[in-house]
């Protein structure tokens, strides 16, 4: 299209004879003209020289010999068995594995300099498993670095080399980042060193459900690119390329970096002891869909819903419950219910914390001291309750939720350690439709407590059938709100 057509088509309001709106402006006025696409030749050859090649070897052991030689003699078997004629792909040639204690290559990864005295950030996966590690700088200089600790969950290592006036990288600040803004990844994807692509900004804190809040781009990553740098146009570091969402393997358009300001506080804690403490509360947490929300009171499904809390954890021992909905940690509002796993492991153990929790339909402050995280991060969870004996009289039709309900025994009680609730027997209508069976049990209605069978059935007979109600049920170790509507009631 012409620049004169283009012109053309940009009309004021005012030369449109229309009237004006206050508070509203055209977008296109907005807008300032495009000059050209960046130019990014000097911020790469101020920057290139700091990124750097990781090459990670693994030593031959007598086992991997010996493993090799038995996959050999079961070549030279296959071979006399079909005669001479070998299956495709096999081969009665031995491998000519190096000896023992020797290396060979292992992976290819990127990394990048943080300090002139030989500080290198890469991915934790880049390094994992390897017996040595050999960093490369740009002008072929090469290393062997000690890797002073890695962290699996944040997926950030750091690496020392014994360097001195080494050019280095510039932290800059993820959270003023902009979606749209122009970045550049440096790495060595495919073993292809200095290698650098750009693109855009496609979306910040994007939950993949990892430990960290990514930042994604459509910049291209690919094998060998993992721990290098996301940069922005003013040189500075914003994050760790770690991921790609692909079927193949290669680019495909979206890739994850770690957000530069997570990782250093992960690397200050892995120079300092080689390992990352974290806080723990002892709970398993869900997300809160709009329906039950609306039935617990809620204005919002913001928050986490406490569905299992570990016994004799901090979270038990400060009062939480299954079935209450934190809304704030220390005193901020929980947006996505993974925000408060990550509030919770960045607080630093014996700490003291204010959770609030939505009970009963209104607000409560509970105070914690935050525990250490395991490193694997289990939680150890009770079984469910064993299933004996029980007298009990069945209604002879479903409730309006669907529910055929019968008491607990006090053995089931202490084994579940509740005071009351109901068993479902039997399921219909809205109940089965939403996955409910034999054996849950049934601990809240409407954030009231279940005492027993006949308690509950007459609650429900009272509900709403133009509404929803909120049920707290537990399956196992876990608990969870479910949504249901009551069916009609038969006339």
């Amino acid at each position: 299209m012409k620049k004169s057509m283009i012109s053309a088509l940009v009309l004021s309001a005012a030369s449109l004879g229309l009237p004006a709106v206050a508070g509203f402006s055209p977008v296109y006025a907005a807008a300032p003209a495009v000059a050209g696409l960046p130019d990014f030749a000097d911020l790469v050859e101020r920057v290139g020289p700091a990124v750097v090649n990781i090459r990670t070897t693994e030593r031959i052991t007598q086992r991997d010999v010996d493993a090799a030689g038995q996959a050999d003699e079961m070549q030279e078997f296959l071979r006399r068995f079909f005669g001479g004629q070998m299956p495709r792909g096999q081969s009665p040639r031995r491998r000519n594995l190096p000896a023992p204690g020797q290396e060979i290559q292992r992976g290819i990864g990127s990394g990048f300099v943080v300090s002139a005295d030989g500080y290198v950030l890469t991915n934790a996966h880049v390094v994992d498993g390897a017996d040595e590690v050999y960093v490369t700088l740009t002008d072929k200089r090469e290393f062997k670095a000690k890797v002073l600790g890695a962290d699996a969950r944040a997926d950030v290592a750091v690496l020392k080399i014994d360097g001195g006036k080494l050019p280095y990288l510039t932290m800059g600040d993820p959270n003023k980042a902009r979606v749209g803004e122009w970045v550049i990844a440096i790495g060595s994807p495919f073993n292809l060193e200095n290698t650098v692509t750009s693109g855009i900004i496609s979306a910040k804190a994007r939950d993949t459900g990892d430990l960290l809040p990514l930042i994604q781009s459509d910049v291209a990553v690919n094998p060998g690119n993992s721990g290098g740098p996301l940069i922005n146009m003013k040189g500075e570091v914003i994050g760790i390329n770690s991921q790609i969402a692909t079927l193949s393997g290669g680019y495909n358009g979206i890739s994850f970096a770690i957000p530069i300001d997570e990782a250093m506080r992960v690397a200050e804690q892995l120079k300092k002891s080689g390992k990352v403490t974290r806080g723990r509360l002892g709970v398993q947490i869900g997300e809160l869909n709009r329906e039950v929300a609306e039935s617990l009171g809620l204005k919002n499904n913001k928050g986490a819903e406490v569905t299992q809390v570990e016994p004799g954890s901090p979270a038990d021992k400060g009062g939480v419950r299954v079935g209450d909905v934190v809304i704030k940690y220390n005193g901020k509002e929980i947006d996505r219910f993974a925000e408060l796993t990550r509030m919770v492991l960045g607080t630093p153990p014996g700490s003291k914390a204010t959770l609030t929790v939505w009970r009963k339909g209104v607000p409560t402050d509970l105070h914690v001291t935050v525990g250490e995280a395991d490193p694997d991060n289990k939680v150890a969870g009770r079984s469910g309750g064993k299933k004996g004996e029980r007298k009990y009289e069945l209604a002879s039709a479903a409730n309006t939720l669907g529910f055929v309900v019968s008491d607990l025994t006090a053995a089931q009680k202490r084994e579940l350690g509740v005071s009351g609730g109901v068993i479902v027997e039997d399921t219909d209508g809205p109940a089965e439709a939403a996955g409910l069976r034999q054996g849950d049990i049934l601990l809240m209605l409407n954030n009231q407590d279940i005492v027993d069978a006949k308690q509950f059935n007459a609650a429900v007979a009272k509900l709403d059938p133009k509404k929803s109600a909120a049920v707290l049920v537990r399956r196992g170790n876990q608990a969870q709100h479910f949504s249901l509507r009551p069916a009609p009631a038969a006339k």
